[in-house]
């Protein structure tokens, strides 16, 4: 497939029946005919963020189970192949082959519209499709902080990347955890001790090297990361010239990189602007 999504800058309106929403939730149900599934519960997103009731806050260990649940054979299984067949030569090749952004050109909304149709199969929590995600992310940045709009639009656009896997990219190669290439895997990393052994990166003696081809503090804006959602769409705004803050641009790219912000590992490869934003993540 050649080239990536191009998103016009300017996106056209968006008319639902029964006047302006009052919210995005609404224009959710109304513009995308989409329900959670009952008895589905709160979005995951909405735990870690700040607005959220103490009492949906304190389960938030439930999230992100990597060792039991319904779901763990899916995501094992798709995470096996991204730690597998993420390399250095792949992501040089994806980073060549999407670059373009010459394969379509859409609204934002349009593009929210095609994740009603995507089931993310790294996520072990929910099971319904990424454009409600997008909607309840966005939705509880507003909450939180009414008073950023940019932050509340990086809550809508954070996934959109996912439209990869609808475009025949598969999952592997387009959700999930994001870690550098090109260095060895930290222990943070999803199912790290599982997962790596037949990825051949790990056979080079630089590469499989706690900096590998980096320099101690290079900065992350100078590591190559993993290929998925994040990446291509921070590569789209940049192309596209999003008028969004720095923060944005970080908060895009690096979401899914649960090893350095979550974790706390790769700091080796952090500059001191990296370690600034890490508030933002």
């Amino acid at each position: 497939m050649p080239g990536g999504v191009r998103c016009s800058r300017a996106a056209s309106p968006v008319l639902c029946p029964g006047g302006w929403p009052h919210s995005l939730l609404e224009l959710a149900s109304r513009c995308n005919g989409f329900n959670p599934p009952p008895n589905q519960g709160p979005d995951p997103s909405l735990v870690y963020r700040p607005d959220v009731d103490p009492d949906v806050a304190k389960d938030k260990g439930s999230f992100r189970n990597y060792t039991s649940g319904p779901l763990l054979d899916r995501v094992l299984a798709t995470y096996k192949l991204m730690h597998t067949r993420q390399t250095v030569d792949f992501v040089r090749k994806k980073h060549a082959q999407f670059g373009g952004f010459s394969y379509k050109k859409m609204t934002i909304m349009e593009a929210v519209d095609m994740l009603d149709g995507l089931v993310d199969e790294s996520d072990p929590d929910v099971d319904f499709p990424n454009s409600f995600h997008a909607f309840q992310t966005a939705e509880g940045i507003r909450k939180a902080h009414p008073d950023k709009d940019w932050f509340h639009l990086v809550g809508l656009l954070h996934d959109l990347g996912k439209v990869l896997a609808l475009a025949g990219e598969p999952q592997w190669a387009v959700v999930g955890d994001t870690f550098p290439v090109g260095c060895r895997p930290q222990a943070s990393v999803v199912f790290c001790d599982s997962t790596f052994q037949d990825n051949p990166d790990l056979q080079d003696p630089l590469y499989s090297t706690e900096l590998g081809m980096y320099q101690p503090h290079c900065g992350l804006e100078n590591v190559l990361m993993s290929w998925g959602h994040d990446e291509y769409m921070y590569q789209m705004m940049k192309f596209n010239k999003f008028s969004l803050p720095p923060e944005a641009f970080y908060m895009i790219r690096f979401h899914s990189f649960y090893p350095w912000h979550t974790g706390g590992d790769y700091r080796q490869l952090c500059s001191a602007r990296d370690l600034a934003m890490l508030p933002w993540e």
